[in-house]
């Protein structure tokens, strides 16, 4: 049974009234502006973005840029027309506005369906319905141990960071990054130590060490020990009081805001 690779755009915003945002879509055509009708919609008053501004076409396994703009649009900081994107472009909607990371993904797909069977008496014909398998008895397995130490080695493997208006790419881990300017990436924050993380990638996972020998690092809001697997979709801690990121799987790292919780209101006496 053959299946069918499923491509996923993220749009993760940088900078501009969408940031910290993180879209994703599987649709053939994604478009930008202001319309209601533009699946990447920017509020109506922020008039530097036009209202059908630009348009992102999948054209088999590529992805092409369309600017119907006024104003322009920027890939990797060069204004464009049109332009055909790689994983790890980013865009800018009009000079000096909106900031997107454009990212992308393969999945699998889900099987193809059976080929149509004709029916015996020569009616209409009549899909094939293949049995429906049956599971096999679970054995309820204890849960693996996390060893408590991963070796960390040198290794060619993806690592997109995106902190702020800068977005970091490394194509060899590990990626070491604090405060200080002789890391790999450099963090300006008043809670990051000078040596304070540590990227590596191990058995096709990967993993996150602490070097602040603080216990600071926090994964899903639960403190490592020395080191953390990052799971898709995980939030990853430097500090309990920020930066916050969340891993979205192949490497890449987008900057996380928590949303705000409001405190209920107090009667009036």
């Amino acid at each position: 049974m053959t299946t069918i690779p499923t491509i996923v755009v993220q749009l993760v915003h940088i900078d501009g009234p969408l940031k910290g945002e993180i879209q994703e879509f599987l649709d053939q055509e994604i478009s930008m502006g202001r319309l209601p009708a533009c699946q990447v919609q920017f509020p109506k008053n922020f008039t530097m973005i036009s209202r059908n501004h630009a348009r992102i076409m999948r054209e088999g396994n590529r992805f092409k840029l369309v600017d119907q703009s006024a104003n322009g649009t920027f890939v990797n900081g060069k204004r464009v027309t049109e332009a055909y994107l790689k994983s790890g472009d980013v865009l800018i909607l009009a000079e000096g506005g909106p900031k997107v990371s454009f990212l992308t993904r393969v999945e699998e797909g889900r099987p193809q369906p059976q080929a149509v069977t004709p029916s015996p008496s020569g009616g209409p014909a009549e899909p094939r319905i293949a049995p429906t398998p049956q599971p096999p008895a679970q054995q309820i397995q204890p849960a693996p141990e996390v060893p408590l130490q991963v070796p960390i080695q040198k290794v060619q493997a993806p690592l997109i960071v995106q902190y702020g208006p800068t977005l970091r790419s490394f194509k060899e881990l590990p990626v070491t990054i604090g405060k200080s300017p002789g890391c790999d990436l450099s963090i300006e924050h008043p809670r990051i130590l000078d040596k304070h993380a540590q990227f590596f990638f191990d058995q096709g996972q990967y993993w996150v060490k602490d070097l602040t020998g603080q216990n600071l690092i926090l994964i899903d809001g639960q403190p490592i020990n020395l080191q953390g697997l990052l799971n898709p979709n995980s939030t990853l801690a430097l500090t309990s009081q920020g930066p916050t990121f969340r891993f979205l799987g192949g490497g890449r790292l987008a900057e996380f805001e928590e949303p705000e919780t409001q405190e209920p209101e107090g009667e009036e006496l």
